[in-house]
């Protein structure tokens, strides 16, 4: 037996697929005598369209990165599902005129032409290599591309097996392509490392395969679909194997790719969400069926990080986890700062950490993270149900900056409920922000499928029907659409489009004036002194003399309320009342060293380069968390007057 997987576009060519290196290490240890070949058909399609005039990185990335919610890379291969180079042209230009660039929607309309071509050829190679099994993954946009290349290789072979699976084939989602899409001979709903070997086992078997006992796994009886109950028992972490990633290395090397950026190995520690088993953000429609936490043992975990490292002489990483797995602080990120390479790796986190969680992660190699800060509002914050404050949120992006560590995130809004007073003083205090890593922008929340929104209608969400993208893609009723769809088009709720504006354009002036910004301090006991070069402040230092002062400036580094500030006075000494303190914040607020929201402040100073080797020097030295810095020769703490 032959078994061909399939990852086509629009995956991205900077990583290899997860899902199909874990199937093929799962096949290769369940069934040592089967030969499984993955094909990284994404890399082919970023080299034929260079080799169709020029295309290349810029054109790649807009549809892998940037187009999802618009279904641009979909749409493109639709002219190949449905052998018609002129599919929905018209309603196409129509519905992103005005949405997209010029350039890009020629781009569109080019690729829409001649991708019939690539599918052909693909398939034409695919077939000729005689497997048995041909299986595509699908996640955000590779739907369409690869449906269209299951349909030509059932057409070229139609004894080949056919199988779908990914995040798009989940839940309804399977059960609609299944339904709709007949070459398709199954679809594997969920997670796949136990259901696509029961397959494997069963279509090995002589005489017909009898599938039915497999859960989730959707399959056809006679002419009918047919899509079996799914599993209560979600996978342990321990049938998770270590991915191979040997098919993408020896592809890329003959690629015009590796000339775009350097490949980043994919790694992931664990399945689910800790946070949304309790507490389901309300908007996120992530992990689908599978929110239960899930991790693997730490041992396991460090072991496969370094060994792919070592086998592929690759130093960056990004952990698929959707959060991050806290004991592998000590367990996994403390062992990584001891290791032989120099990682450099990327995290979704939770932003509640605090400053000496942060440090770990910065020593471990940890160069970049998504704490889902999504607001600095906590009113927004407690609708979405994230569990933390607007305050808390720049602590996080506060104490990141102090370590170097790059933030990605963006700020939604939207959201029912929400008023203008939930921004507007926020945007007021956007000034003092801009020496904090920026948001990617503003944008409007979507209504995904699986999220709390969409699963209650009662929340806000209740009029909804499939995104636009779906209609102008596929040729089917809405009612199919309702099931395939992931995405939905709702009526617009929260602020206004007059607001949301302002809001961006708050954003893009923070982002504007980052790399110019700074505001840092050092604690030298007696006083703190700090230095400022924010364009929104015409200060450039100070000096926090008074020790009262001082300290509430070193209570601050937690979020503190005013009552809280003058407990805090009174132990330092000082005959401070609720009008004294709040007078001090008035005037700290003047002059942007703090962020004050929801009846909580918190200061703005990142630590100097300076003051952070000092206070790493002292860690040390008491016993406090190392850091796995070398300090013997460091520079000595100096006084900055």
């Amino acid at each position: 037996m032959k078994i061909t997987l399939v990852c086509m576009p629009w995956a991205t060519t900077a990583t290899p697929s997860l899902a199909l290196g874990i199937l093929s290490r799962r096949i290769a240890d369940t069934f040592p005598d089967i030969e499984t070949k993955t094909v990284y058909a994404n890399i082919e399609f970023a080299d034929w369209m260079d080799q169709q005039g020029g295309l290349g990185s810029p054109e790649f990335s807009f549809f892998s990165l940037h187009s999802y919610f618009l279904g641009c890379g979909d749409w493109v291969f639709s002219s190949a599902l449905y052998k018609d180079p002129s599919w929905r042209v018209d309603e196409f230009t129509a519905g992103l005129t005005g949405k997209i660039t010029d350039n890009q929607l020629e781009t569109c309309l080019r690729l829409h032409r001649i991708v019939p071509d690539f599918i052909e050829a693909t398939a034409q190679q695919i077939v000729a290599d005689g497997p048995d099994l041909v299986g595509a993954t699908s996640t955000f946009q590779q739907n369409v591309a690869s449906l269209a290349l299951l349909r030509r290789i059932k057409e070229l072979a139609p004894g080949t097996t056919t199988v779908m699976g990914g995040a798009n084939c989940d839940g309804p989602q399977g059960e609609a392509l299944h339904r709709n899409f007949d070459f398709l001979d199954y679809v594997v709903r969920g997670e796949a490392e136990r259901t696509f070997p029961q397959l494997v086992e069963a279509l090995r078997a002589d005489g017909e395969p009898e599938t039915s006992h497999i859960p989730g796994l959707c399959r056809r009886d006679g002419s009918a679909s047919v899509s079996n109950p799914s599993t209560e028992r979600l996978l342990a972490p321990s049938e998770i194997p270590a991915p191979d990633f040997d098919a993408y290395f020896e592809r890329l090397r003959r690629s015009r790719v590796q000339s775009w950026y350097e490949p980043v190995l994919v790694v992931e520690g664990a399945r689910g969400c800790w946070w949304g088993e309790k507490h389901h953000c309300t908007f996120c429609g992530l992990n689908g069926s599978a929110m239960t936490f899930r991790s693997k043992s730490p041992h396991t975990y460090l072991e496969e990080i370094l060994t792919l490292a070592g086998r592929h002489h690759v130093l960056d990483f990004y952990a698929v986890d959707n959060i991050l797995e806290m004991s592998y602080l000590d367990s996994v990120l403390d062992k990584l700062a001891e290791a032989p390479f120099d990682l450099r790796i990327q995290y979704e986190v939770k932003s509640n950490m605090k400053l000496p969680q942060i440090a770990q992660m910065r020593a471990a190699g940890v160069v970049s993270v998504q704490p889902g800060i999504e607001s600095l509002s906590s009113r927004v914050l407690k609708i979405m149900d994230k569990g933390v404050s607007g305050t808390h949120n720049i602590r996080f992006l506060r104490d990141a900056e102090t370590h170097g560590l790059s933030v990605a995130w963006n700020y939604l809004y939207g959201f029912p409920g929400e008023t203008q007073d939930d921004y507007l003083p926020l945007i007021e205090q956007f000034p003092a922000l801009h020496h904090l890593h920026p948001s990617t922008g503003a944008n409007r929340i979507a209504l995904e499928r699986f999220s709390p929104y969409f699963d209650r209608p009662e929340l806000g969400f209740a009029d909804r029907r499939p995104n636009s993208q779906y209609q102008i893609t596929y040729d089917l009723p809405e009612a199919e659409l309702a099931d395939l769809a992931y995405l939905f088009d709702t009526p617009a709720q929260g602020i206004d489009r007059k607001l949301a504006e302002r809001l961006a354009e708050a954003l893009q002036e923070w982002a504007d004036n980052y790399i110019r910004s700074s505001l840092s301090y050092v604690d030298l006991g007696d006083r703190i002194t700090l230095t400022n070069s924010r364009p929104g402040f015409s200060w450039r230092s100070m000096a926090l003399e008074d020790p009262v002062e001082a300290e509430l400036f070193r209570a601050l580094h937690d979020p503190r309320s005013v009552a809280q500030l003058v407990r805090r006075a009174t132990q330092a000494g000082g005959a401070w009342d609720e009008n004294r303190v709040e007078a001090l914040l008035a005037d700290w607020r003047r002059q942007g060293l703090i962020f004050v929201e929801a009846d909580r402040a918190v200061h703005l100073a990142t630590e100097d380069e300076n003051q952070l080797l000092c206070r790493i020097r002292r860690d040390s030295q008491s016993g406090g968390p190392e850091l796995a810095l070398e300090l013997a020769e460091e520079p000595t703490c100096v006084t900055i007057s």
